[in-house]
Order: C-alpha cells, then sequence, then structure tokens
C-alpha cells in the first residue's frame, strides 16, 4: 500500500472493470457509504477513502495550510488516483466533497467520466442574487458554540443537520464520527468550508454533473441545485428526492439509494 492510501485509509471493493470513487464530506467517513456500497460491489471496483481531518485518519498528518483551501483535498483525491494507476472514474461526492470533485476535474478532466455531487453547494453565504442559506452571524455563532463546548455543540448539530430527533441511528452514527474528529481539526475543516466561493469554477468544471438534492436540507437549500446545473460548464442534470436532510443516504436509504444507483449508472441524454 502506498503512502497517500494508507494514511487516507483506501479500501478497494469489488471486482468490475469500471471504478467507482466515493468521498465523504464533513463529520463522516468513508462508513457513511455502508447502504451504498452492496448495491455496487458486483459491478464496479469501488474506491472509498477517509477525507484528511476526519477521526479514522491520523491526526498528525492534517496539515493546517495545505487544507485552508479545498485544493488540498482536490490534490489527495488526484494522488489517491494516481496511486491506483486509476484512468477514469465515476467520482460520487457528498456535501463538500462534492466542490473537491469539481476542483479536481478542472484540473484532470480525463480522471472523471461524470461526478455525482449529493448535497453540494458552491458557496454557504448568501450574496447579492445568491441565496446560499447562511448568514455570517449565523456562521459566527456556529463556531462560537464549536469553540466553548465541542461535545455539547455536536449533540445539536448532528440532528440539525441529518433532520430528526437524537434517538435515530442516522443522527446517533452522525453524532459519533463528528465527535471522533479532534476539535481543532473540525474548527478549521468548517471554516474552509464555509468561506469557500467557487462559483467562479463553476463554469470550468465540463465533466458531466449528475446533481441530487433533498427537498429540506438546513445546510444547502434546494436553489443551490439548480444554481449549479445553470452555472455548470458542462452536461448537468438535477434530482431534487423528497427526503429531509444533509446526509440521506445515511437517514433515507431506501429512498436515496435506488436515485444514486440510477445516476451511476444512466448518463445524462443530450
Amino acid at each position: 500500500m502506498g503512502v497517500v492510501e494508507e494514511a487516507h485509509n483506501v479500501k478497494i471493493l469489488g471486482s468490475g472493470h469500471r471504478t467507482i470513487v466515493l468521498a465523504h464530506g464533513f463529520g463522516t467517513d468513508q462508513s457513511v457509504w455502508k447502504h451504498l456500497i452492496p448495491h455496487l460491489l458486483q459491478d464496479y471496483k469501488v474506491v472509498v477513502y477517509d477525507n484528511m481531518g476526519a477521526g479514522t485518519t491520523n491526526p498528525e498528518y492534517f496539515d493546517f495550510q495545505r487544507y485552508a483551501s479545498l485544493e488540498g483535498y482536490a490534490y489527495d483525491v488526484i494522488g489517491i488516483l494516481e496511486e491506483l494507476r486509476v484512468s477514469s472514474c465515476i467520482y460520487v461526492g457528498h456535501s463538500v466533497s462534492a466542490m473537491i470533485g469539481a476542483i479536481a476535474s478542472v484540473t484532470r478532466p480525463d480522471l472523471f467520466s461524470k461526478i455525482v455531487m449529493i448535497s453540494g453547494s458552491p458557496r454557504y453565504l448568501n450574496d447579492v442574487d445568491y441565496f446560499g442559506g447562511f448568514e455570517q452571524e449565523d456562521i459566527d455563532q456556529l463556531f462560537d458554540g464549536m469553540e466553548s463546548n465541542y461535545k455539547a455543540w455536536c449533540s445539536g448539530f448532528a440532528p440539525l443537520t441529518v433532520g430528526g430527533d437524537m434517538e435515530s441511528v442516522a443522527v446517533q452514527e452522525f453524532s459519533r464520527t463528528l465527535f471522533n474528529m479532534r476539535p481543532d481539526i473540525a474548527l478549521s475543516v468548517l471554516h474552509t468550508i464555509f468561506q469557500i466561493d467557487m462559483r467562479h469554477l463553476l463554469c470550468h468544471v465540463t465533466v458531466p454533473c449528475h446533481i441530487i438534492q433533498s427537498m429540506k436540507d438546513m445546510a444547502v437549500p434546494v436553489v443551490v441545485a439548480e444554481y449549479l446545473h445553470q452555472n455548470l460548464g458542462g452536461e448537468s442534470i438535477v434530482e431534487v428526492m423528497s427526503t429531509d436532510g444533509h446526509l440521506p443516504q445515511l437517514s433515507s436509504p431506501d429512498v436515496v439509494i435506488p436515485v444514486i444507483l440510477r445516476h451511476i449508472r444512466c448518463d445524462i441524454a443530450v
């Protein structure tokens, strides 16, 4: 196993000819794909990994300067694909990893046959003629809560993000992976995410993009999915699901997994 593979806990599953890469979002790790993976193993080679900073990675490897922008994560994706000698993949990115994949595809479009974006956003802050869902004061309050008591913050943030009460399995699962992050790293990662503005980059993304979004998501308003669709540089398609929450693949797998599989298997009709 190579250095990059080991650092990111890369696993290669399945036996198909085509490669699928599953990339998780903030506060989770590769376990967030547990409901999807069994459906892919027969037909695809599946690559899963952990973003640097996830609770399952070595915190000593987290370079605060490198990961102060999403480009650091995008170079990690390219590094993993190169180390595995993957010539082309279907990339499924959840939350911030949707944008990480988009950045990587601008640098190396040859490595991506399509990108499936789940709950992705190019910018979380509201702006003139753009609704991202958050004002700066909302984000400042979020960071204050993280800094004052990280465990208590996790307990409140998890049900808001997943959609549901603390008793639900999905909320408990997200709480677990969120709490596994080192607090200072979690704060740094979230700072990076909430300050991104990738709107200028979208026109340079020429790889076909499949945009999947929950009808109700506290982190990403449904209008953002349409914004992506209208501004991406290549072919794109949007599907809004009747689900609630930012991690629908974890909280509503019966609804979401068939949707993801359809977008993996079917290309956009031009």
